[in-house]
Protein backbone atom coordinates (compact mmCIF):
# COMPACT_ATOMS: atom_id res chain seq x y z
CA UNK A 1 0.00 0.00 0.00
CA UNK A 2 0.99 3.59 -0.35
CA UNK A 3 1.97 5.36 2.54
CA UNK A 4 -0.36 7.19 4.86
CA UNK A 5 -1.43 10.41 4.03
CA UNK A 6 -0.75 12.87 7.10
CA UNK A 7 -3.13 15.13 5.08
CA UNK A 8 -6.68 15.58 7.20
CA UNK A 9 -9.01 12.38 6.38
CA UNK A 10 -13.03 12.73 6.98
CA UNK A 11 -12.78 9.71 8.87
CA UNK A 12 -10.15 8.06 11.12
CA UNK A 13 -9.31 5.14 8.56
CA UNK A 14 -7.13 3.42 11.11
CA UNK A 15 -10.01 3.53 13.65
CA UNK A 16 -12.03 1.83 10.46
CA UNK A 17 -9.41 -0.56 10.04
CA UNK A 18 -9.12 -1.90 13.83
CA UNK A 19 -12.79 -1.96 14.36
CA UNK A 20 -13.65 -3.84 10.24
CA UNK A 21 -11.14 -6.45 11.82
CA UNK A 22 -12.48 -6.88 15.41
CA UNK A 23 -16.12 -7.22 14.22
CA UNK A 24 -15.26 -9.15 11.32
CA UNK A 25 -16.79 -13.15 12.10
CA UNK A 26 -13.73 -15.59 11.42
CA UNK A 27 -16.54 -17.60 8.96
CA UNK A 28 -16.88 -21.27 9.05
CA UNK A 29 -14.24 -23.57 10.48
CA UNK A 30 -12.41 -26.51 8.65
CA UNK A 31 -9.59 -29.07 9.68
CA UNK A 32 -5.67 -27.54 8.86
CA UNK A 33 -5.41 -29.76 5.63
CA UNK A 34 -8.45 -28.87 4.03
CA UNK A 35 -7.65 -25.03 4.89
CA UNK A 36 -4.02 -25.50 3.36
CA UNK A 37 -5.79 -27.49 0.51
CA UNK A 38 -8.23 -24.14 -0.31
CA UNK A 39 -5.72 -21.85 -0.26
CA UNK A 40 -3.07 -23.91 -2.37
CA UNK A 41 -6.74 -24.52 -4.69
CA UNK A 42 -7.89 -20.50 -5.03
CA UNK A 43 -3.53 -19.43 -5.82
CA UNK A 44 -3.52 -21.70 -8.19
CA UNK A 45 -7.32 -21.63 -10.02
CA UNK A 46 -6.24 -17.45 -10.25
CA UNK A 47 -3.05 -18.24 -12.03
CA UNK A 48 -5.15 -20.69 -14.19
CA UNK A 49 -7.88 -17.92 -14.78
CA UNK A 50 -5.33 -15.75 -16.48
CA UNK A 51 -4.86 -17.42 -19.55
CA UNK A 52 -8.49 -17.69 -20.08
CA UNK A 53 -9.64 -14.84 -19.37
CA UNK A 54 -6.92 -12.50 -21.68
CA UNK A 55 -7.92 -15.35 -24.55
CA UNK A 56 -11.87 -14.62 -23.51
CA UNK A 57 -11.70 -10.98 -23.52
CA UNK A 58 -9.30 -10.43 -26.54
CA UNK A 59 -7.94 -7.37 -24.51
CA UNK A 60 -4.34 -6.63 -23.68
CA UNK A 61 -2.82 -5.33 -20.48
CA UNK A 62 -1.14 -1.97 -20.82
CA UNK A 63 2.50 -2.50 -21.95
CA UNK A 64 1.76 -6.44 -23.34
CA UNK A 65 2.81 -9.33 -20.79
CA UNK A 66 0.72 -12.15 -19.76
CA UNK A 67 0.39 -11.57 -15.69
CA UNK A 68 -2.01 -9.86 -14.11
CA UNK A 69 -1.97 -8.61 -10.42
CA UNK A 70 -0.40 -10.37 -7.62
CA UNK A 71 -3.00 -13.04 -5.61
CA UNK A 72 -3.53 -13.01 -2.28
CA UNK A 73 -5.72 -15.06 0.31
CA UNK A 74 -7.16 -13.80 3.13
CA UNK A 75 -9.58 -14.17 5.85
CA UNK A 76 -12.56 -11.93 6.28
CA UNK A 77 -10.96 -9.27 8.94
CA UNK A 78 -7.96 -8.80 6.53
CA UNK A 79 -10.64 -8.08 3.60
CA UNK A 80 -11.94 -5.89 5.59
CA UNK A 81 -9.10 -3.81 6.93
CA UNK A 82 -7.52 -3.91 3.62
CA UNK A 83 -10.64 -2.11 2.74
CA UNK A 84 -10.39 0.81 4.69
CA UNK A 85 -6.93 1.57 2.84
CA UNK A 86 -8.78 1.13 -0.02
CA UNK A 87 -10.99 3.99 1.06
CA UNK A 88 -8.68 5.82 2.11
CA UNK A 89 -6.89 6.27 -0.84
CA UNK A 90 -9.86 6.77 -3.14
CA UNK A 91 -10.93 9.36 -0.46
CA UNK A 92 -7.70 11.19 -0.59
CA UNK A 93 -8.06 14.84 -0.62
CA UNK A 94 -11.44 14.57 0.85
CA UNK A 95 -10.50 15.84 4.38
CA UNK A 96 -8.71 18.97 3.13
CA UNK A 97 -11.73 19.99 1.28
CA UNK A 98 -13.79 19.42 4.39
CA UNK A 99 -12.08 21.51 6.56
CA UNK A 100 -11.13 23.83 3.84
CA UNK A 101 -15.79 24.19 4.05
CA UNK A 102 -15.56 24.42 7.43
CA UNK A 103 -12.51 26.67 8.16
CA UNK A 104 -11.27 24.01 10.74
CA UNK A 105 -10.03 20.77 10.94
CA UNK A 106 -12.46 17.99 11.01
CA UNK A 107 -12.86 17.05 14.67
CA UNK A 108 -11.28 13.67 16.15
CA UNK A 109 -15.20 13.13 17.80
CA UNK A 110 -16.27 13.15 13.78
CA UNK A 111 -13.82 11.06 12.74
CA UNK A 112 -13.84 8.32 15.19
CA UNK A 113 -18.11 8.25 14.08
CA UNK A 114 -16.97 7.92 10.37
CA UNK A 115 -14.72 5.25 11.37
CA UNK A 116 -17.18 3.09 13.73
CA UNK A 117 -19.97 3.01 11.34
CA UNK A 118 -17.76 2.62 8.23
CA UNK A 119 -15.66 -0.29 10.00
CA UNK A 120 -19.46 -2.21 11.46
CA UNK A 121 -20.19 -1.61 7.43
CA UNK A 122 -17.45 -3.71 6.21
CA UNK A 123 -17.12 -6.07 8.80
CA UNK A 124 -20.74 -6.94 7.57
CA UNK A 125 -19.82 -7.28 3.91
CA UNK A 126 -16.70 -9.39 4.75
CA UNK A 127 -18.69 -12.69 5.22
CA UNK A 128 -20.30 -11.47 1.72
CA UNK A 129 -17.45 -11.29 -0.76
CA UNK A 130 -15.59 -14.23 -2.26
CA UNK A 131 -13.26 -12.30 -4.28
CA UNK A 132 -12.23 -8.42 -5.08
CA UNK A 133 -9.56 -6.56 -7.23
CA UNK A 134 -8.34 -4.10 -5.20
CA UNK A 135 -6.50 -1.41 -7.52
CA UNK A 136 -5.63 0.99 -4.91
CA UNK A 137 -2.87 -1.12 -3.56
CA UNK A 138 0.94 -0.58 -5.04
CA UNK A 139 0.75 -2.66 -7.45
CA UNK A 140 -2.97 -3.61 -7.50
CA UNK A 141 -3.79 -7.32 -6.16
CA UNK A 142 -6.45 -9.63 -5.87
CA UNK A 143 -7.83 -10.87 -2.86
CA UNK A 144 -9.54 -14.10 -2.61
CA UNK A 145 -11.47 -14.33 0.77
CA UNK A 146 -11.11 -18.39 1.39
CA UNK A 147 -13.83 -18.51 4.39
CA UNK A 148 -16.49 -17.13 2.30
CA UNK A 149 -15.79 -19.34 -0.69
CA UNK A 150 -15.60 -22.82 1.29
CA UNK A 151 -19.21 -21.23 2.64
CA UNK A 152 -20.62 -21.20 -1.15
CA UNK A 153 -19.13 -24.14 -2.98
CA UNK A 154 -20.58 -25.99 0.00
CA UNK A 155 -23.73 -24.30 -0.20
CA UNK A 156 -24.30 -24.68 -3.76
CA UNK A 157 -23.07 -27.85 -3.94
CA UNK A 158 -20.98 -27.62 -6.92
CA UNK A 159 -17.72 -29.36 -8.02
CA UNK A 160 -14.56 -27.39 -5.94
CA UNK A 161 -12.58 -27.21 -8.51
CA UNK A 162 -14.62 -25.48 -11.00
CA UNK A 163 -16.58 -22.84 -8.44
CA UNK A 164 -12.81 -21.62 -7.31
CA UNK A 165 -11.70 -21.00 -11.34
CA UNK A 166 -15.15 -19.47 -11.79
CA UNK A 167 -14.70 -17.12 -8.78
CA UNK A 168 -11.04 -16.44 -10.30
CA UNK A 169 -12.18 -15.45 -14.20
CA UNK A 170 -14.62 -13.13 -12.58
CA UNK A 171 -11.70 -11.52 -10.45
CA UNK A 172 -9.06 -11.65 -12.73
CA UNK A 173 -11.03 -10.07 -15.21
CA UNK A 174 -11.17 -7.16 -13.08
CA UNK A 175 -8.02 -7.47 -12.96
CA UNK A 176 -7.57 -7.30 -16.74
CA UNK A 177 -9.70 -4.06 -16.90
CA UNK A 178 -7.61 -1.94 -15.18
CA UNK A 179 -4.29 -3.62 -16.68
CA UNK A 180 -5.85 -2.75 -19.91
CA UNK A 181 -6.92 0.29 -18.93
CA UNK A 182 -3.99 1.75 -16.04
CA UNK A 183 -6.23 5.29 -16.31
CA UNK A 184 -9.08 4.00 -14.47
CA UNK A 185 -8.41 3.63 -10.98
CA UNK A 186 -7.52 7.68 -11.01
CA UNK A 187 -10.78 8.00 -13.00
CA UNK A 188 -12.78 6.44 -10.31
CA UNK A 189 -11.30 7.81 -7.56
CA UNK A 190 -11.34 11.30 -9.19
CA UNK A 191 -14.87 11.20 -10.10
CA UNK A 192 -15.47 9.95 -6.31
CA UNK A 193 -13.19 12.72 -4.72
CA UNK A 194 -15.05 15.27 -6.45
CA UNK A 195 -18.39 14.06 -5.60
CA UNK A 196 -18.48 13.33 -1.93
CA UNK A 197 -16.28 16.95 -2.16
CA UNK A 198 -19.26 18.62 -3.63
CA UNK A 199 -21.44 16.37 -1.17
CA UNK A 200 -20.06 17.55 1.87
CA UNK A 201 -19.97 21.50 0.13
CA UNK A 202 -23.62 21.20 -0.10
CA UNK A 203 -24.21 19.35 3.20
CA UNK A 204 -22.19 22.69 4.44
CA UNK A 205 -24.57 24.87 2.51
CA UNK A 206 -27.81 23.60 3.47
CA UNK A 207 -28.26 21.51 6.61
CA UNK A 208 -28.74 23.60 9.80
CA UNK A 209 -26.86 21.21 12.34
CA UNK A 210 -23.46 21.24 14.01
CA UNK A 211 -20.49 20.46 10.83
CA UNK A 212 -19.25 17.50 12.82
CA UNK A 213 -22.60 15.84 12.27
CA UNK A 214 -22.58 17.02 8.46
CA UNK A 215 -19.25 15.16 8.44
CA UNK A 216 -20.46 12.01 10.00
CA UNK A 217 -23.11 12.20 7.32
CA UNK A 218 -20.51 12.81 4.52
CA UNK A 219 -18.82 9.57 5.92
CA UNK A 220 -21.71 7.39 6.72
CA UNK A 221 -21.83 8.11 2.63
CA UNK A 222 -18.77 7.35 1.20
CA UNK A 223 -19.51 3.45 1.51
CA UNK A 224 -23.17 4.24 -0.66
CA UNK A 225 -21.46 6.17 -3.10
CA UNK A 226 -18.42 3.56 -3.92
CA UNK A 227 -20.80 0.79 -3.82
CA UNK A 228 -23.24 3.05 -6.60
CA UNK A 229 -25.82 2.69 -4.66
CA UNK A 230 -28.58 5.60 -5.25
CA UNK A 231 -30.96 5.66 -2.05
CA UNK A 232 -33.16 8.38 -1.13
CA UNK A 233 -31.45 9.40 1.79
CA UNK A 234 -28.22 9.76 -0.67
CA UNK A 235 -30.49 11.83 -3.14
CA UNK A 236 -31.88 14.06 -0.40
CA UNK A 237 -28.06 15.49 -0.08
CA UNK A 238 -27.17 15.65 -3.89
CA UNK A 239 -27.74 18.85 -6.08
CA UNK A 240 -29.02 17.59 -10.02
CA UNK A 241 -25.73 17.95 -11.37
CA UNK A 242 -24.31 15.82 -7.92
CA UNK A 243 -27.37 13.48 -9.15
CA UNK A 244 -26.18 12.90 -12.91
CA UNK A 245 -22.11 12.59 -11.55
CA UNK A 246 -23.60 9.58 -9.32
CA UNK A 247 -25.65 7.99 -12.19
CA UNK A 248 -22.41 8.11 -14.00
CA UNK A 249 -20.11 6.49 -11.54
CA UNK A 250 -22.81 3.79 -10.82
CA UNK A 251 -22.91 3.49 -14.64
CA UNK A 252 -19.29 2.85 -14.74
CA UNK A 253 -19.44 0.38 -11.84
CA UNK A 254 -22.23 -1.44 -13.69
CA UNK A 255 -20.06 -1.74 -16.82
CA UNK A 256 -16.92 -3.71 -14.45
CA UNK A 257 -19.41 -5.84 -12.98
CA UNK A 258 -21.46 -6.96 -16.19
CA UNK A 259 -18.25 -7.19 -18.01
CA UNK A 260 -16.70 -9.34 -15.57
CA UNK A 261 -19.95 -11.71 -15.16
CA UNK A 262 -20.09 -12.46 -18.93
CA UNK A 263 -16.30 -13.08 -19.37
CA UNK A 264 -16.60 -15.63 -16.73
CA UNK A 265 -19.37 -17.48 -18.35
CA UNK A 266 -17.57 -16.77 -21.56
CA UNK A 267 -14.78 -19.07 -20.87
CA UNK A 268 -17.22 -22.12 -21.24
CA UNK A 269 -17.85 -25.56 -20.04
CA UNK A 270 -14.75 -26.24 -21.68
CA UNK A 271 -12.84 -25.07 -18.73
CA UNK A 272 -15.29 -25.13 -16.51
CA UNK A 273 -17.44 -28.20 -17.03
CA UNK A 274 -20.16 -27.19 -14.44
CA UNK A 275 -20.69 -23.60 -15.51
CA UNK A 276 -24.16 -23.48 -15.91
CA UNK A 277 -25.06 -25.58 -13.36
CA UNK A 278 -22.38 -22.87 -10.88
CA UNK A 279 -24.37 -19.91 -12.52
CA UNK A 280 -28.23 -21.22 -12.21
CA UNK A 281 -27.72 -21.84 -8.37
CA UNK A 282 -25.87 -18.74 -7.79
CA UNK A 283 -28.21 -16.75 -9.06
CA UNK A 284 -31.01 -18.22 -7.11
CA UNK A 285 -28.77 -17.48 -3.92
CA UNK A 286 -28.18 -14.17 -5.51
CA UNK A 287 -31.89 -13.43 -5.77
CA UNK A 288 -32.36 -14.77 -1.63
CA UNK A 289 -32.90 -18.16 -2.16
CA UNK A 290 -32.17 -19.89 0.94
CA UNK A 291 -31.72 -16.68 2.79
CA UNK A 292 -33.07 -16.27 5.86
CA UNK A 293 -35.49 -12.48 6.58
CA UNK A 294 -32.18 -11.28 8.48
CA UNK A 295 -29.80 -11.93 5.54
CA UNK A 296 -32.34 -10.35 2.91
CA UNK A 297 -33.20 -7.54 5.44
CA UNK A 298 -29.22 -6.91 5.69
CA UNK A 299 -28.69 -7.18 1.96
CA UNK A 300 -31.00 -4.07 1.85
CA UNK A 301 -29.23 -2.55 4.69
CA UNK A 302 -26.11 -2.77 3.09
CA UNK A 303 -26.73 -1.82 -0.35
CA UNK A 304 -26.63 -5.45 -1.82
CA UNK A 305 -29.56 -5.34 -4.37
CA UNK A 306 -28.05 -2.22 -5.52
CA UNK A 307 -25.37 -4.00 -6.30
CA UNK A 308 -26.97 -6.78 -7.89
CA UNK A 309 -28.58 -4.37 -10.26
CA UNK A 310 -25.02 -3.44 -11.60
CA UNK A 311 -24.56 -7.09 -12.39
CA UNK A 312 -27.75 -7.37 -14.09
CA UNK A 313 -27.40 -3.79 -15.90
CA UNK A 314 -23.98 -4.01 -16.91
CA UNK A 315 -24.21 -7.66 -17.88
CA UNK A 316 -27.07 -6.58 -20.57
CA UNK A 317 -25.47 -3.78 -21.62
CA UNK A 318 -22.31 -5.72 -22.61
CA UNK A 319 -24.37 -8.34 -24.66
CA UNK A 320 -26.05 -5.96 -26.22
CA UNK A 321 -23.06 -4.29 -27.77
CA UNK A 322 -21.41 -7.42 -28.40
CA UNK A 323 -24.73 -8.13 -30.50
CA UNK A 324 -24.13 -5.22 -32.44
CA UNK A 325 -20.30 -5.06 -32.92
CA UNK A 326 -19.02 -7.89 -31.25
CA UNK A 327 -16.32 -8.63 -28.78
CA UNK A 328 -13.36 -6.51 -30.41
CA UNK A 329 -15.80 -3.58 -30.80
CA UNK A 330 -17.11 -3.33 -27.11
CA UNK A 331 -13.34 -3.71 -26.02
CA UNK A 332 -13.59 0.32 -27.16
CA UNK A 333 -14.98 1.03 -23.92
CA UNK A 334 -11.63 0.69 -22.33
CA UNK A 335 -9.65 3.47 -24.80
CA UNK A 336 -9.96 6.17 -22.96
CA UNK A 337 -12.43 7.61 -20.11
CA UNK A 338 -14.40 9.53 -22.76
CA UNK A 339 -15.40 6.11 -24.24
CA UNK A 340 -17.50 4.90 -20.38
CA UNK A 341 -20.97 4.59 -20.79
CA UNK A 342 -22.81 7.08 -19.33
CA UNK A 343 -25.77 6.55 -17.12
CA UNK A 344 -28.46 6.48 -20.27
CA UNK A 345 -26.00 4.68 -22.25
CA UNK A 346 -25.85 1.93 -19.54
CA UNK A 347 -29.63 1.42 -20.27
CA UNK A 348 -29.27 2.06 -24.45
CA UNK A 349 -26.47 0.20 -25.18
CA UNK A 350 -27.24 1.66 -29.48
CA UNK A 351 -26.60 5.02 -27.89
CA UNK A 352 -23.33 3.64 -27.00
CA UNK A 353 -22.26 2.00 -30.23
CA UNK A 354 -24.02 5.21 -32.20
CA UNK A 355 -21.34 7.76 -30.32
CA UNK A 356 -18.33 5.39 -30.23
CA UNK A 357 -18.72 3.94 -33.48
CA UNK A 358 -20.76 5.94 -35.48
Amino acid sequence: MTQASTAPQVVDWSAAAQIAGRLAAPGPQAPRDELDSLVSGLRAAAGDAVGHVLETTRMVPHGGGSTLSPVVVVDRATWARANTQSMAAMTEGIGAAVAEISKGATSPGAQLAGAAEIGAVLALLSGRVLGQFDPYSAPGRLLLVAPNVLQAEAALRVPVRDFRLWVCLHEQTHALQFAAAPWLAGHLSGRTQHLITGMARTSAELAKARFDKKVVAVGRNVLATLRGENSTIIDGMLTHEQKDELADITAVMALLEGHADVMMDAVGPRVVPSVRRIRARFERRRDGEGLGTFDVVVQKLLGMDAKLAQYRDGATFVRAVERSVGRDGLNAVWAAPENLPTAREIADARAWVRRVHG
